[in-house]
């Protein structure tokens, strides 16, 4: 419960509210009286015609309309500014109030409070560790279809106050090698038996690596199996010598980089940004560089796209807020946000996530899946990447990805960004699986009810 006295905007439609409001209940009793005084004047009529061998008119009156109460509404703008100060990341309801001079607003979230409260005791046991707590933190999960977000929470040790889902400064690391196949796949033709070919390690990126040529030392790999398993001179090669600046660029616009992210918590999608260097496009086209950055939120917003059939949705946390008097005075609108690529192309990177986690570099995160009573359930995909900071003090460890009921409706989408310390401790696919199944283990207890 608070008093936003920071937000001029919200105190002066708070004023004209009341004011509003003060007045539609005086138009409303005059217009009830007037109503009642046109009805009596009828029926004197009415009785008068009828004494003169007329009938009464009762149907006049039926017709007459009841003046509805006009209703004052609160804009996304204005919604925004009310909850400019409430700390999401902390709660463990769906509901929240906010108190302003002679009134209080009760809003309702989409927070799923079970799935919220298993994070925040997640978190409550870091906090309390000596060695692998990280330095950052952040979940965001939200419904692939709707945008919706029913779980966002974290914490940065450096910066407490902050809210670690919606910064836009973390590396995006190999999470964009999803931009990057995804155009191989439109503009390419790449399917995922594509083959492939690269010499030396599988996590470097040196200039040698980028040669188009390949020798009796080149290794051969599906398109599939490259993005699996994270290899960054393929993806290094595709950027530089197949894609080119203008392509990179292009799709990177097409999944919403670069753009203020106006939801009712405004947030900054991330930053893609391109130079003449033909060396920085095969850094980009493999997220081996610090300048492309993102936000978790950005992040789950990204593999919706793969299984909402390439469309993304416009992400909102309220689900509606009521007055006082309980009117209903804002409402969320599911709002199509992109069309980030084809759902033919969406298809094909559905497979490709998958066997990121079945033979690929989530593998470890989530060994046994394709046996467990509700994983088994699901069709699971997703991304890792990891990069370090530039002063070598933070490992960035990413999972982004989805679950998906094969029988039902549900999928979602996740992304989970851990940064770790001198110690690594859990990884960010670890608490991706358990997100999944916490979350679809509910769903199918509510089921069976």
């Amino acid at each position: 419960m608070y008093i936003d006295k920071k937000e001029p905007a919200w105190r002066n439609f708070q004023s004209g509210y009341l004011i509003n409001k003060r007045k539609s209940r005086w138009v409303s009793k005059t217009a009830k009286i007037l109503v009642g005084l046109a009805i009596l004047l009828l029926l004197i009529a009415g009785i008068c015609f009828y004494g003169s061998d007329g009938p009464i008119k009762n149907e006049l009156t039926a017709s007459i309309p009841e003046t509805p109460e006009p209703q004052t509404r609160l804009s996304k703008n204005q919604l925004s500014h009310m909850i400019g100060t409430t700390n999401f990341i902390q709660t463990d309801k769906n509901t929240l109030f906010v108190d302003a001079p002679e009134t209080r607003y009760k809003i309702t979230t989409s927070i799923d409070v079970d799935l919220q409260e298993y994070l925040l005791s997640v978190l409550d046991r870091l906090k309390t560790l000596t060695r692998g707590k990280p330095q950052r933190i952040a979940f965001v999960v939200m419904e692939a279809n709707t945008g919706k977000i029913i779980a966002m929470t974290g914490f940065d040790l450096e910066n407490p106050d902050a809210n670690p889902c919606i910064e836009s400064n973390y590396p995006a690391a190999s999470i964009f090698k999803i931009i990057t196949a995804s155009a191989a796949i439109e503009t390419l033709g790449y399917t995922p038996q594509t083959p492939l070919f690269f010499n030396g390690n599988k996590y470097t990126l040196y200039k040698r690596q980028l040669k188009g040529k390949k020798n009796k030392y080149s290794y051969k790999i599906s398109f599939s199996s490259a993005f699996a398993q994270s290899v960054n001179p393929i993806f290094g090669k595709i950027g530089k010598n197949s894609l080119g600046k203008e392509k990179l660029e292009s799709y990177a616009d097409a999944f919403g980089f670069n753009q203020v992210v106006n939801s009712e918590i405004t947030f900054v999608s991330g930053a893609f940004k391109t130079n003449s260097k033909d060396y920085h496009l095969a850094e980009l086209g493999c997220g081996f560089n610090h300048e492309t950055t993102i936000s978790p939120v950005f992040g789950a917003m990204l593999t919706s796209a793969i299984i909402n059939a390439g469309n993304i949705m416009l992400p909102s946390i309220v689900e509606h807020v009521t007055d006082a008097s309980g009117a209903v005075i804002y409402a969320n609108k599911e709002t199509a946000y992109k069309n980030a690529i084809r759902p033919e192309t969406a298809a094909t990177m559905m497979q490709l996530m998958e066997k990121t986690i079945s033979k690929g570099t989530a593998r470890k995160s989530f060994r046994g899946f394709s046996k467990d009573a509700v994983l088994s359930k699901l069709l699971i995909g997703g991304k890792t990447g990891s990069l370090y900071n530039r002063a070598h003090t933070v490992k960035y460890d990413w999972f982004t990805g989805f679950g998906a009921e094969k029988k039902g409706p549900k999928k979602i989408a996740l992304s989970v960004v851990v940064g770790h310390r001198k110690y690594i401790g859990t990884r960010a696919g670890t608490y991706a699986k358990n997100i999944l199944k916490k979350y679809f283990k509910k769903t199918a207890v509510t089921a069976q009810l």
